[in-house]
C-alpha cells in the first residue's frame, strides 16, 4: 500500500436528506425556494484523483447526478448503509460496468444481505437477469483496506441503533446519518483537513445530527474546514444559514467541487 499523498477532488452529488429538497408536496418556503442551493438531492459524493473515481453511496438520483457532472467512469463504489437514498441507484452502475467489466463496491456484512434480498436480480447465481450490473462485493468491517493504492479507514457511526461506515481517505473524512460515535473510533478522525458530516436540521432528532450537535462535534475534532451535508428543508435557507457558521464551516451544496 503506497504512502504517496494525492490531491483529491471531491464532488458533492447531492447534499439532500432521505426526501431531497424539495420534497414532495410540500409548501415549505424553502422547497419552494428559487436559489438553487436549496435544491438537494440525496447525499453522496464523487472522490476523484489521477484518472481514477469512486463514489461513496449511489441513491435514487444517481443517474441524474452523474448526467449533471458529465462522468464517463468510475472505479467502485462505498456504501455506508442499507437505507434507500444510499443505494437505490445500485442498477444504474450498468453503463460504467460496460466499460469496466465487473464493478467493486465495498460495504459491510450488513448491507451487502440488504442488497442481495433487495437486488436479487444483480446478485443471485441461479437466477442472475443477463441485463443487470455486475458487481464484486469486498467485505469491510473496520479494517484499512486500499483502492488504486490510497488508504482509506473505515469508521463506524450510529444512525441510532444501525451501524453505518464513515470513511477517512488521507487528510478527507465523510460521515453521514450520524447521531453518535464511540471514542475509539473518533480517534480515527484527528488531525483532518476537510471533514463532511451530517446536519439535518434545526430542532434535535432521534438518529441525526441536528445543526448544535454537529458544530459542537467540528469543535471537539477541530478539522481545518468542514462541510456539512444531508441536509432537510428544516434547517433553513442555505444563504440565512450560511451567514451564522463559524469560520471555517460551510453548508455544501449539489455541484460543490473542494480539492483536499
Amino acid at each position: 500500500m503506497k504512502n504517496d499523498k494525492k490531491l483529491l477532488t471531491i464532488t458533492f452529488l447531492g447534499t439532500g436528506t432521505s426526501q431531497g429538497i424539495p420534497m414532495i408536496a410540500s409548501n415549505d418556503l424553502v422547497c419552494l425556494s428559487k436559489d438553487e442551493k436549496d435544491k438537494r438531492l440525496r447525499s453522496s459524493i464523487l472522490i476523484s484523483w489521477d484518472e481514477v473515481s469512486y463514489v461513496i453511496d449511489c441513491g435514487p438520483d444517481f443517474r441524474q447526478q452523474m448526467l449533471r457532472e458529465k462522468v464517463q467512469l468510475i472505479n467502485g463504489v462505498l456504501f455506508t448503509h442499507e437505507h434507500a437514498d444510499h443505494t437505490a441507484g445500485l442498477d444504474d452502475l450498468r453503463p460504467f460496468c460496460y466499460k469496466i467489466g465487473e464493478m467493486p463496491i465495498y460495504l459491510n456484512k450488513r448491507t451487502l444481505i440488504s442488497l442481495e434480498q433487495r437486488f436479487q436480480y444483480i446478485f443471485s447465481k441461479e437466477n442472475r437477469y443477463p441485463g443487470a450490473p455486475s458487481v464484486t462485493p469486498f467485505l469491510i468491517d473496520k479494517i484499512p483496506f486500499s483502492i488504486n493504492n490510497i488508504k482509506v479507514i473505515p469508521i463506524e457511526v450510529m444512525h441510532g441503533k444501525l451501524p453505518v461506515t464513515a470513511y477517512r481517505i488521507q487528510d478527507f473524512a465523510y460521515l453521514t446519518d450520524m447521531k453518535a460515535i464511540a471514542k475509539s473510533e473518533k480517534e480515527k478522525l484527528k488531525g483532518l483537513d476537510v471533514l463532511v458530516v451530517n446536519a439535518l436540521r434545526i430542532d434535535k432528532h432521534p438518529t441525526h445530527f441536528n445543526l448544535q450537535e454537529a458544530l459542537e462535534f467540528v469543535e471537539e475534532l477541530q478539522p481545518k474546514r468542514t462541510y456539512f451535508t444531508h441536509i432537510s428543508h428544516k434547517l433553513g435557507f442555505h444563504q440565512e444559514v450560511s451567514k451564522t457558521l463559524p469560520e471555517n464551516v460551510f453548508l455544501a451544496y449539489d455541484g460543490l467541487k473542494i480539492s483536499v
